[in-house]
């Protein structure tokens, strides 16, 4: 590049130009490398550009390509954008033929073709990622699908139920997320290219050739749109924001229940940084840096969406460059989330004294002897309940587990119904166990195992469905490729 600014209003050049300039080096050059080829070889095979022209403009790319250190590249004002750089070293080679690779397109087009090809690398990876997540989720959700822990509402212990179980709810929120996520990826599968400024172009270009050899599945259809509908960006991020956001209420869950007053999930030392003052400490650091990497990740989607709000409907910068850079960066944060969490979660185990102490101290097994009385001592469950809720409020009181409250339950049961309860001391302690009450859960999604471990057959099923989905839209890109190289080709051996 040379020295002579056609910007010369430094301002501008260094607050807008250059900082653009680097974000093409750094995220669109190779796109833009694919992209001109894609473009010469449509405007070759439908006869816009004579063989021997299209055959000069395929080796000049080439020899700009061989010649030029993209990294070493330095924004001087010589040109407006990257744009403009290689059609000047086109037009040095090749004088006037060198603008001629532009026909029949603009940069409206190329840019969000650039942009829908950069989103649809990292998104893959990013479903990849969370794809491997599931995998280590329902890895764990069978290896601890008989482990009771305490389930908690508002903040309070409320029922028993299984690791495993809780996990499940966690899968089927994370693949509906990837599937949200995957329909996303499918926004970014149509092609821009052909639109050109905003209403195509009045030669006879082929924009499914054009789409085909950067591997889209087809041409996006209504060339205003491909301009100024710009819901790919909108409808990723939102996807994006609201896997965060779920995980984020997990992860929530993890920092709770490793509480000292909880206690009920152990973090192995290998994940625990201790404290620099206080010895006795063992901090779960990375649950917390889980959180707040979830947060971030939520807030950055959040600044791209909301950047789009209340913009026109048309060819705008607002969902351009800076914008589109600025979004990358909840990729990487959220990558780091789900690698992260896919190693943590094979780590941590149920502290099952804990898991029992809780139990026995909140009388959280009380529901079910509230049903055992409808079934097996013909009360209507309002009666139960009550009954239940006095023997509960007497055990606690007591301080003593609810197994051990036969007595209180048997007083309890007489008062409420004029007469002494069929139950026994053994039947009813069997009612109370949690193991009894997690067995008796045994309806479609419950916690039992028969329930259980059909509910995880179809997350694996469904899993296997969403990475074929994701490996069929992969082995198009990569086949594009080869079809473009192989085009190109042909090009230049005339």
């Amino acid at each position: 590049m040379t020295d002579t600014s056609r910007f010369p209003d430094p301002v501008y050049r260094d607050t807008v130009l250059a900082p653009l300039f680097e974000g093409v080096k750094t995220h669109y050059a190779v796109h833009m490398g694919a992209l001109n080829r894609a473009h010469l070889v449509m405007l070759s095979e439908t006869g816009i550009l004579p063989p021997a022209a299209a055959r000069s403009i395929a080796q000049s790319l080439i020899d700009i390509e061989a010649e030029t250190d993209i990294s070493t590249l330095r924004y001087t004002g010589a040109h407006e954008d990257y744009f403009f750089l290689v059609e000047s070293e086109l037009r040095k080679r090749l004088g006037d033929l060198g603008g001629a690779l532009h026909t029949a397109r603009s940069r409206n087009d190329m840019d969000h073709t650039l942009f829908k090809l950069a989103l649809r690398s990292r998104t893959a990876h990013l479903m990849a990622q969370a794809l491997d997540l599931t995998d280590a989720l329902i890895a764990k959700a069978r290896a601890e699908a008989d482990t009771p822990i305490v389930a908690y509402t508002h903040g309070q212990p409320a029922q028993p139920t299984t690791f495993g179980h809780y996990l499940g709810a966690v899968i089927e929120v994370l693949q509906r997320d990837i599937a949200r996520l995957d329909a996303a990826a499918d926004g970014l599968e149509h092609c821009p290219m052909g639109a050109a400024a905003i209403t195509t172009s009045g030669f006879p270009i082929d924009r499914h050739r054009v789409a085909e050899l950067l591997g889209f599945e087809g041409p996006l259809l209504n060339s205003y749109g491909c301009i100024a509908a710009v819901d790919y960006v909108t409808g990723l991020y939102s996807a994006i924001r609201l896997m965060f956001l779920h995980l984020g209420r997990v992860i929530q869950d993890m920092q709770f229940w490793t509480a000292f007053e909880v206690g009920q999930l152990y973090v192995p030392n290998s994940l625990v940084q201790i404290s620099s003052i206080m010895p006795q400490k063992r901090n779960p650091v990375p649950i917390e840096h889980l959180r707040h990497l979830s947060s971030v990740t939520c807030g950055q989607c959040e600044a791209v969406i909301g950047t789009m709000h209340n913009t026109p409907f048309t060819d705008m910068n607002d969902s351009e460059g800076e914008v589109q850079a600025a979004g990358y960066a909840a990729f990487d944060r959220g990558g780091r989330v789900l690698s992260l969490l896919g190693a943590l979660i094979p780590a941590v185990s149920v502290n099952a004294d804990r898991v029992r102490a809780t139990t026995d101290a909140a009388c959280i097994t009380i529901t079910e002897l509230a049903d055992t009385l409808v079934r097996d001592e013909g009360l209507s469950f309002r009666q139960a309940h009550e009954i239940a809720a006095t023997t509960a409020r007497a055990v606690i009181a007591a301080g003593v587990p609810l197994g051990q409250g036969f007595d209180a339950f048997s007083d309890a049961f007489e008062t409420a119904a004029g007469r002494a309860p069929v139950l026994d001391n053994a039947a009813f302690a069997h009612a109370v166990a949690p193991e009894t009450f997690i067995a008796r859960r045994d309806r479609p999604g419950g916690p039992a195992p028969a329930a259980l471990n059909a509910a995880l057959d179809g997350y694996a099923q469904t899993a296997t469905a969403q990475r074929t989905a994701m490996d069929t839209r992969a082995t198009r890109h990569r086949n594009a490729k080869a079809r473009l190289q192989a085009a190109f080709t042909t090009i230049l051996e005339g």
